[in-house]
């Protein structure tokens, strides 16, 4: 029998602005840890480490790759990488993406695959944001996602301050 991956937990910020064309949200930390250890006490650190940080606007129009994946990138990047790099202060012990990359780039993941399948892809997105780009998004919350049986679901909000000052 093959075994069961075990449930996880991811923060992202959905994109519904961009679901007419992908299905949408840029990874800020995963994985993170399990649902069931997910305390009051844990909810408390992760709104303390996003206290301060302001709600944001950012566009998607910008089509790129990584080895196995197309994907968008948000821009200005820089809100989405403080997002992160708070999260990950008040969590060490959670790097992104397991600590596998080096650096934070925020992305909006399109397809994933093999050569022919991102090209397939690429030409398909191409031709969506010709007709649809910029896309214009606002972020004014973190999703804290949680993924049982298969299917990640939300499971809490946490609100980003839409007064704090710029660059906070």
């Amino acid at each position: 029998m093959a075994s069961e991956a075990a449930p996880a937990t991811a923060f992202v910020v959905r994109v519904p602005e961009a679901e007419a064309c992908v299905a949408a949200h840029v990874t800020v930390l995963y994985p993170f840890m399990a649902p069931a250890s997910i305390t009051p006490e844990v909810m408390a650190r992760a709104e303390a480490a996003l206290r301060g940080l302001r709600a944001f606007d950012f566009q998607l129009s910008q089509l790129q790759r990584f080895a196995d994946t197309s994907w968008l990138a948000p821009h200005p990047a820089d809100p989405f990488v403080a997002l992160t790099e708070a999260l990950v202060r008040a969590f060490p012990e959670f790097p992104p993406f397991g600590g596998v990359h080096r650096d934070i780039v925020p992305h909006l993941s399109v397809a994933r695959g093999d050569e022919p399948t991102l090209q397939q892809a690429d030409v398909e997105l191409r031709a969506i944001l010709h007709v649809h780009s910029p896309i214009r998004a606002h972020c004014g919350h973190l999703s804290l996602l949680a993924q049982a049986d298969g299917r990640w679901l939300e499971w809490r909000r946490l609100p980003l301050d839409p007064t704090a000052p710029e660059g906070a």
